[in-house]
Order: structure tokens, then sequence, then C-alpha cells
């Protein structure tokens, strides 16, 4: 069951992320920020493109939902990340990770 731990962990992992305090939550990011984490270690906000959160909030309501407020329009969707496995936690970083690459690099 994934944490707080093995976000940070998987985020890590990825190409050129770092990890930087965001308010009360981790911001990990490349150019951009793509997912925060709240400082109980128990829910991140991925940024997701609006296909894509409705998709994951569609598949896996138990885990996803859009944040509440204007920034879930934008495609901020809240995760709770002990209702995920490893595997499905690892593609929603991708997934985000993608989107905040530098220009040049997506298109690998």
């Amino acid at each position: 069951m994934p944490n707080g731990s093995s976000l940070r962990e998987l985020a890590l992992a990825l190409e050129g992320v770092t990890a930087a305090p965001h308010f009360d939550r981790t911001a990990f990011k490349v150019k951009r920020t793509f997912v925060t984490l709240a400082a109980d270690g128990l829910t991140a906000n991925f940024k997701f493109t609006p296909d894509e959160q409705v998709l994951k909030c569609t598949v896996m309501p138990e885990a996803f939902s859009p944040v509440p407020n204007a920034w879930g329009q934008q495609g901020w969707t809240q995760c709770v990340l002990a209702r995920l496995n490893k595997t499905d936690l690892a593609a929603a970083l991708e997934m985000a990770w993608r989107h905040a690459l530098p220009s040049q690099r997506k298109k690998r």
C-alpha cells in the first residue's frame, strides 16, 4: 500500500525531478509542478489534463477525485494514496510528469 514515502521515492526516480516546499505540502517538479504531497503523506494532488482527470476519477473513484475548486477544473486531482497499489501510483506519477517536462523532452 503506497504512502508518502512511496510517492517521494517514485517521483524522485523520474528524470529531472526535484522536490521543494510548497505551502504546507511538498511539490515535485521538472519544469513545472506535477504533483504535491500533503504534509501527513496520506494524500497527493496530481496535475492531469481534464480528460485524464475524468478517466482516473471514473476508473478509480475510491482513490481519485477532482480538487474541489477552480484548481480541480484545471485538472488538479486529489488522490488517497492508500487506495492505490504501487503500479497505479507509478502510472499516475508518470502521466502527470510527462506534462511537466520541457517541450523538447516530451517528444521522446
